[in-house]
C-alpha cells in the first residue's frame, strides 16, 4: 500500500523562530524528509533535544518529541530506547551541550552502541547566550569569553565518538542539503550508535565559520575507510571531511566480542517480565 504521507505530517505546525540563514533549518528538513524516505511515521518516532538553539528543533517536529535538561539529550534518549525499542529514537544537540556538559554521556553512548542517531548542530559557539567560546571553537576565536583569543583545544568529535565505540561517525553541512538527508538517512537506517556531526553556521555570532568558508574547507570522501590507521589519518589531516566517515555494522562487532545492545533482548525481556 502506497505511503500517504507527507513532510508536513512531520511538523506541527509551529513557526521556526531561530534567526534567518540559521543553519538549523537545514538539520530539521533534513530529519523530516529522512524519516518521510524511510516512511517512518511520526507516531513511531521520537525526537529528544537539548538546550541551546539546537533544543528548539523539538518545538517543531510533528512527532513525540522531549526537551531535556541541558546537556542530557542522550540518556533521555537511551532510556527511551531501551524500554520502547521498536521507536525510532533520535537524539539532537549543539556543541555546546553535546561536547561541552553532555560530552560524558556521549562517550558512554557510543561504547554501549544502542540504536539511536545523534545529529549535533555544530557552529562552534554559543549562540543562544549571544556567542561565547565553545567546546569546538578554534585556537585563536575571539568572543566575549576569550577576548585575547581561544587557549584551548578544541574536542574532535570524530576522534571522540569512534575512540569510545561508535559503530557509525559521519560529518555533513547544512549548505548541502541533499548530502545532508542521505547522512540522516543511513546513521537512522544504521544498527547501532550514530554520531552525525553537522556544520550548521551561526550567521549572526560566528561570521567567521560561515556558508563560505565551509564550502571552501570542507573535503568529501566518497567511501569511509576501512581500518583504524586509515580512519585516524583521514580525520587529523582532513578534520573538514564530509560524509559517512566510519561504519561497522553489528556483525563485525560480533566477530570482534563486542556486546551490542541486540545481543541482550533475552536479558532484557526477562527482566521486563519480571518487572510487569
Amino acid at each position: 500500500m502506497e505511503s500517504t504521507l507527507t513532510t508536513k505530517d512531520y511538523s506541527n505546525g509551529n513557526k521556526p523562530t531561530w534567526c534567518p540563514g540559521c543553519g538549523d533549518f537545514a538539520v530539521l528538513r533534513g530529519i523530516q524528509t529522512a524519516l518521510l524516505s524511510l516512511n517512518i511515521r511520526p507516531e513511531n518516532t521520537v525526537l529528544v533535544s537539548g538546550i541551546g538553539c539546537s533544543g528548539k528543533i523539538s518545538h517543531y517536529f510533528g512527532g513525540y518529541s522531549i526537551h531535556a535538561t541541558h546537556g542530557r539529550t542522550l540518556p533521555t534518549a537511551l532510556g527511551i530506547k531501551s524500554s520502547r525499542p521498536e521507536l525510532t529514537v533520535i537524539a539532537v544537540g549543539g556543541d555546546g551541550d553535546g561536547y561541552g556538559i553532555g560530552v560524558g554521556h556521549l562517550v558512554h553512548a557510543a561504547r554501549r552502541n544502542i540504536q539511536i542517531t545523534y545529529i549535533v548542530m555544530d557552529n562552534s559557539v554559543y549562540g543562544n547566550t549571544k556567542g561565547q567560546t565553545s567546546p569546538t571553537s578554534p585556537i585563536g576565536y575571539q568572543s566575549s569569553t576569550s577576548p585575547m583569543g581561544n587557549n584551548d583545544t578544541p574536542v574532535n568529535p570524530l576522534l571522540l565518538s569512534w575512540s569510545a565505540g561508535a559503530s557509525f561517525v559521519a560529518q555533513g553541512f547544512s549548505g548541502d542539503f541533499k548530502h545532508l538527508e542521505n547522512l540522516f538517512i543511513r546513521g537512522i537506517e544504521h544498527k547501532g550508535f550514530s554520531l552525525i556531526n553537522v556544520f550548521s553556521p551561526c550567521v549572526v555570532f560566528n561570521k567567521a565559520q560561515g556558508y563560505e568558508y565551509y564550502r571552501e574547507n570542507i573535503v568529501y570522501q566518497d567511501s569511509s575507510v576501512s581500518n583504524s590507521q586509515e580512519y585516524v589519518s583521514m580525520i587529523t589531516e582532513f578534520p573538514k571531511s564530509v560524509g559517512v566517515l566510519w561504519e561497522k555494522d553489528i556483525e563485525e562487532r560480533k566477530l570482534a566480542n563486542k556486546p551490542v545492545y541486540q545481543d541482550k533482548k533475552e536479558i532484557i525481556s526477562y527482566l521486563h517480565s519480571k518487572l510487569a
